[in-house]
């Protein structure tokens, strides 16, 4: 593989010093963000692919004084349409604007996340007026990003409506003499999940009263919603689900808490619709940005992207770790029946790039991708000799090194579909960060990444510190970073 270009702290001095980035445009970023955008949006069309580049590197930028809680925590002024289905582990959308704008992206451009999750980088996109592809593997991550880059309905008749349904499922409640407080010896039969979806749950994720009302409001939505609301109210419901409605609470893992005996099913789906409302009647004028969302393989997929469409690349991909993304949204995919049964949830995860040991197939064959990489298989030795010393002799822990492999060889594949769709000179920005997951051997995700774009062509730009963290087993400090890339063509 090629020498990564390690990042280079840039002052005021040298930047000017280079021959490519004047004065002028240093300068801009002393003035504050909002006069750094304005002057970008006017200088960009100006710029070279050399000066953007510069102003990319690590240093030229001044880091913002926030602690890690505040970088990655959603900012007052954000919430709007990005608060309607949030990962817990989603990246802010504040880093999004900001690399975009670092690269210069303007309204006749169009952007890709290929691992967009919930929808971060494309409604800032939207937001901003420009156009944007998706791509996920998971159907409620999929949904969330649909329903959060469609702002087509109407605030009004969205809240209308909601109380029609809402007024529908309290008579369906009233009717099998259960009202707002279902009691035993109310001697009604709840409604439940047919046997093989329970099963998909983790047990306790929410009891049996909450799920009964849930049903209920499920089916009054199916049966009044008015058409163009529908898939709106079921992502409001999937939001309140976990936590307000079911026993889920998020830590360094999802898990169950306090079992509540009962919750205001109907009247917490309102205040999250009527916080749909709102914030529709704030973002009128991007109805018309174009957002598209593919439920796909992004490993394998991308042929649904036209050639050469792509300006930019911002996004987040799973981390190598033993965080099983299908489970943090187990609840509200099964109980919106997205996921039925353990041949979908399997089918699921095949679609999925292998960070975890719970997603490990016989046939899975992407380590074919950097096979013969020294650095990987170092690593890979290392976890496979540490788990031989320690004893450790689980089915999942004799697949930490493989998947590994898997993991990286994924990320290869990725990689490579993905130059197809990039403009020369396009720009690609990874969120990542270092794990020590597999018995505490160190995986720098970030600099291993850039390497190995450097073998399929690209040029790794620098990385940047986003924030660090500390790891869970062992305290030591993890870095999560910013891979910046360019596509030469």
């Amino acid at each position: 593989m090629g020498q990564r270009a390690e990042p280079r702290a840039l002052g005021y001095g040298t930047l000017c010093a280079n021959q490519h980035v004047s004065a002028d445009m240093v300068r801009m970023y002393a003035g504050g963000a909002s006069r750094r955008r304005r002057k970008w949006e006017r200088d960009r069309c100006h710029m070279t692919a050399s000066d953007r580049v510069q102003l990319l590197l690590p240093g030229g930028i001044a880091p913002r004084p926030e602690s890690n809680g505040v970088k990655n925590r959603l900012a007052a002024d954000d919430r709007p349409v990005h608060s309607w289905y949030r990962f817990v582990l989603s990246f802010p959308s504040h880093l999004v604007r900001d690399y975009l704008t670092r690269f210069g992206i303007g309204r006749h451009q169009t952007v890709l996340d290929p691992f967009c999750g919930t929808g971060t980088t494309l409604v800032e996109c939207k937001k901003l007026g420009i156009s944007s592809v998706g791509v996920e593997a998971l159907p409620m991550a999929h949904l969330a990003a649909q329903v959060k880059t469609d702002w087509r309905p109407e605030p009004a008749g969205l809240r209308v409506n909601s109380r029609q349904v809402a007024d529908a499922a309290r008579r369906a409640l009233e009717d099998a003499k259960t009202g707002q407080r279902v009691a035993d010896e109310a001697g009604a039969r709840l409604m439940d999940l047919p046997e093989e979806s329970r099963k998909l749950l983790i047990k306790g994720s929410i009891s049996p009263v909450p799920l009964h009302k849930t049903l209920t409001l499920l089916d009054a939505i199916g049966r009044h919603s008015k058409p163009g609301y529908q898939r709106h109210y079921l992502l409001a419901l999937a939001k309140v689900l976990p936590t307000e409605v079911g026993n889920l609470h998020f830590g360094p893992e999802v898990g169950v808490g306090v079992r509540k005996p009962d919750a205001p099913v109907v009247d917490t789906w309102l205040g999250a619709v009527d916080e749909m409302a709102r914030d529709l009647s704030t973002v009128r004028h991007g109805v018309d940005t174009p957002a598209v969302v593919h439920l796909a393989d992004s490993r394998s997929a991308l042929a649904m992207v036209a050639p050469r469409s792509v300006d930019a690349v911002v996004t987040s991909p799973p981390y190598p770790n033993e965080k099983d993304y299908t489970r943090i949204t187990r609840l509200e995919s099964v109980v919106l029946g997205l996921i039925g049964t353990k041949i979908e949830l399997r089918g699921v995860k095949h679609g999925l790039v292998r960070s975890n040991t719970r997603g490990v197939y016989k046939l899975d064959d992407d380590d074919q991708f950097i096979a013969g990489v020294a650095e990987i298989d170092e690593i890979a030795d290392e976890i496979e000799r540490r788990r031989i010393e320690l004893g450790k002799t689980s089915g999942f822990e004799r697949q930490y090194a493989r998947v590994t492999r898997l993991y990286f060889g994924g990320m290869a594949r990725h990689l490579a579909e993905l130059r197809a769709v990039l403009r020369p000179g396009a720009m690609l920005a990874y969120v990542v960060g270092d794990q020590a997951s597999y018995l505490r051997v160190m995986i720098r995700t970030g600099q291993i990444l850039g390497r190995i774009a450097e073998s399929l062509g690209y040029e790794t730009v620098g990385i940047d510190l986003f924030r660090t963290r500390l790891a869970t087993a062992t305290k030591a400090q993890l870095r999560e970073e910013i891979v910046v890339l360019r596509w030469p063509g």
